[in-house]
């Protein structure tokens, strides 16, 4: 298939369905339990995950991907040809992805490679992916591609709340004492990762104000575009879903499921939002 091809990599909680309809391809990152090794999405599926997960009592670790998995995938699409590739990844501070992928297109002379910092995670990631891949089956250009999605990185906003503290004890983040007192008082942390970085945006003393938190953040942007709600098997996502629904209507949000390599720090019941802010 002649013209830009898009890749990137499964942080980005895209689903196989929606990949493939692009023609997007996904390098995976690995998810290690102990001495036993995934590759995301592969060998384990989200629903899977999050059943091993709350069966240990360590974290999992993640892994990016070898730079010789994007040079595959890059040599793929130019077998395909496609005369420019577009790779869009993960945030750069919160994994060594990115630096894979550039080791891996100064591997490939074929065809150009661009690889881009998306700043962003999950939906942010997927939305970014998405609309490059649209632009790429319009025609666009591999410049082009890489001006849309330095443009959506800057407008791109995440936003989420964890469930529980476990995996902030389990992974050396705060401790025990302190988690158990979060666990009694109901605390739900809401984390700000716009940036390409994780910070803390507040605390919630209960679920529901802070889904109604990320609801007033939402409507504090305006006329925002791309929509998205991503959780981890979280039972109560259809309540915020409902909150939402007022202002945005179910049919113009996109849903989907967090995945291991996020889900892995975020633990299990999170519920992220991601959209974009209006062009300047």
């Amino acid at each position: 298939m002649a013209g830009v091809r898009i890749v990137t990599d499964s942080s980005c909680d895209l689903t196989e369905q929606e990949a493939d309809d692009l023609g997007i391809e996904v390098v995976p990152l690995s998810i290690r339990f102990g001495s036993e090794e995934y590759t995301d999405r592969r060998d384990l599926s989200v629903e899977e995950f999050y059943k091993k997960m709350a069966a240990h009592d360590r974290l999992p670790e993640t892994a990016a991907p070898a730079p010789g998995a994007f040079e595959q995938a890059f040599r793929n699409a130019a077998d395909g040809g496609a005369d420019g590739i577009v790779c869009i990844n993960i945030s750069s501070q919160l994994s060594a992805t990115m630096q894979s992928a550039q080791t891996a297109a100064k591997a490939v002379e074929d065809v150009p490679v661009r690889v881009i910092d998306s700043r962003s995670i999950t939906s942010g990631l997927g939305t970014q992916v998405v609309l490059a891949a649209e632009a790429a089956a319009g025609g666009a250009a591999v410049d082009e591609v890489v001006t849309l999605v330095e443009g959506l990185a800057e407008r791109t906003r995440v936003y989420g709340t964890l469930n529980t503290l476990d995996n902030l004890k389990k992974g050396g983040r705060i401790g025990g004492a302190q988690a158990f007192l979060g666990s009694v008082l109901a605390i739900k942390p809401l984390l700000d990762m716009s940036t390409g970085k994780v910070e803390e945006a507040g605390k919630a003393r209960t679920r529901r104000k802070a889904f109604q938190w990320l609801h007033d953040r939402i409507r504090g942007d305006g006329d925002i575009e791309h929509l998205a709600v991503v959780h981890g098997e979280a039972a109560d996502v259809g309540d915020f879903l409902d909150l939402l629904a007022p202002d945005f209507p179910p049919d113009q949000v996109r849903v989907g499921k967090v995945g291991p390599v996020i889900g892995t720090h975020t633990g299990a019941g999170v519920v992220g939002v991601t959209w974009l802010v209006p062009a300047r």
